[in-house]
């Protein structure tokens, strides 16, 4: 697979291939139970408890949300891009690898690492998406997208193996090492292997589309900035696009990072959620790359729509769920669909977007998917508390895809060559 693309493609997938370890480790899987675990250990209630992890991913989110779209309009500058790309991998890497050294009596300081490190992952992701537009050309967008993710999901299941290897190994007492500690050795494998693979990427992909450097940069970008807001409505098919993304991407991130704690409230034990997310890592991988091949035939919209009627699916029968053969059949569906309607989502919108300009672009893509993951977290977590059932808070997701996909059928078909002329003309 990887002779078919350019080193400078190479080295952009491989950086998927380092920080999907950080997304099934911490974000889905190990890090929800370990703190799941550590408050229960506190007196912490398990609906209590997800409430808190919701409210703590919305704060994280609504962060780098502030963050994103200033951020990005400096890193349109030359050399700025890749300096905001290593500062948010250098901390999310780090606040990852600190998490192995927290006590896990001191979970609302876990919470805290936790936040940081989730700023880390998703403020690199900002840069590395804006990335795509130097690595490759518009026509191989969606395929090389799409190979990211399918690699990463390949690459995050090797420490994922080694960390439910050790774990389950520890609650089998063959190793003399407690089942919280080989969860924080977890962290530390997951760290080391995100900084390790993002070594390709630092030495090889460089910013080939940029503004050139001028004084006053700060001000100038906040300029820039609010001339782009205005003008964005012009743009009907991006605009569009973001509204409809909004949406639609809340559910799907919201599924991915609550799914661990709602089977751990339904009574799943942790061995079988490991397992289970270790196959869907599997499974994922191929379906990937199966939407990456499909959108050159059927284009990036349509599979849009199926990845969306997949996820609706989802939360349909999140609702109805009672056991471990249902949570597995959930798993499978979110499989299929997880992957391709990201990396469509990034490559679609890479080809609206003004080359040289991708960086602030990429900050309203972020502020709007960020702002978004905001809504999601605290209606599963609001919806809990008042109902006291987790199954009722995923089943109300649904009515974010339904906007999402009605959004989008207004979003004009995949002309990106016409679109991305169109879009280079525009005069910032």
């Amino acid at each position: 697979m990887m002779k078919r693309f350019t080193k400078q493609e190479n080295s952009w997938v491989l950086y998927d291939w380092a920080n999907s370890a950080y997304s099934i480790v911490v974000t889905t899987a190990v890090f929800p139970l370990f703190y799941k675990s550590a408050a229960a250990e506190s007196g912490v209630s398990a609906a209590q408890s997800t409430a808190y992890l919701g409210y703590t991913i919305a704060i994280s989110t609504f962060i780098l949300a502030m963050l994103g779209p200033i951020l990005g309009t400096i890193a349109d500058y030359e050399g700025c891009k890749k300096k905001f790309f290593g500062f948010f991998v250098s901390a999310g890497v780090a606040s990852t690898a600190m998490l192995a050294f927290i006590p896990s009596e001191h979970w609302l300081l876990l919470l805290l690492f936790y936040t940081i490190s989730a700023i880390g992952f998703s403020g690199a992701n900002v840069f590395y998406d804006a990335f795509l537009v130097d690595v490759t050309p518009e026509k191989r967008m969606n395929l090389v997208s799409a190979r990211g993710f399918g690699l990463g999901y390949i690459g995050s299941t090797i420490p994922f193996i080694i960390s439910i290897a050790v774990i389950l190994l520890a609650q089998a007492e063959t190793i003399p090492v407690s089942v919280s500690a080989a969860s924080q050795l977890s962290f530390f494998i997951t760290a080391a292997w995100w900084g390790l693979f993002t070594i390709p990427m630092i030495k090889h992909v460089h910013q080939r589309y940029y503004i050139k450097k001028e004084p006053h940069i700060v001000i100038n970008s906040f300029k820039r900035l609010g001339q782009t807001m205005k003008r964005i409505r012009q743009y009907r098919a991006l605009f569009l696009f973001l509204l409809a993304y909004f949406f639609y991407i809340d559910g799907v991130g919201t599924i991915i990072t609550m799914s661990t704690s709602y089977g751990s409230d339904l009574g799943i034990g942790s061995s079988s959620l490991l397992i289970i997310l270790f196959v869907t890592q599997v499974v994922a991988a191929p379906f990937s790359i199966v939407y990456g091949k499909l959108a050159e035939r059927f284009t990036g919209k349509t599979m849009l729509y199926v990845g969306i009627v997949i996820y609706m699916i989802v939360c349909v029968y999140a609702y109805f769920m009672e056991t471990t053969l249902d949570f597995w059949i959930l798993a499978m569906l979110v499989a299929t669909s997880q992957g391709g309607i990201q990396a469509l989502s990034r490559s679609y919108f890479a080809k609206l977007v003004p080359k040289r300009h991708a960086n602030e672009f990429f900050g309203f893509y972020n502020i709007f998917g960020k702002f978004a993951s905001i809504m999601g977290p605290l209606l599963i977590a609001v919806t809990a508390q008042l109902t006291g059932k987790s199954s009722t808070a995923v089943f109300s997701l649904i009515i974010l895809f339904v906007i999402g996909i009605v959004i989008l059928a207004f979003v004009p078909e995949e002309t990106s060559a016409d679109v991305s002329q169109q879009q280079n003309d525009l005069p910032l």
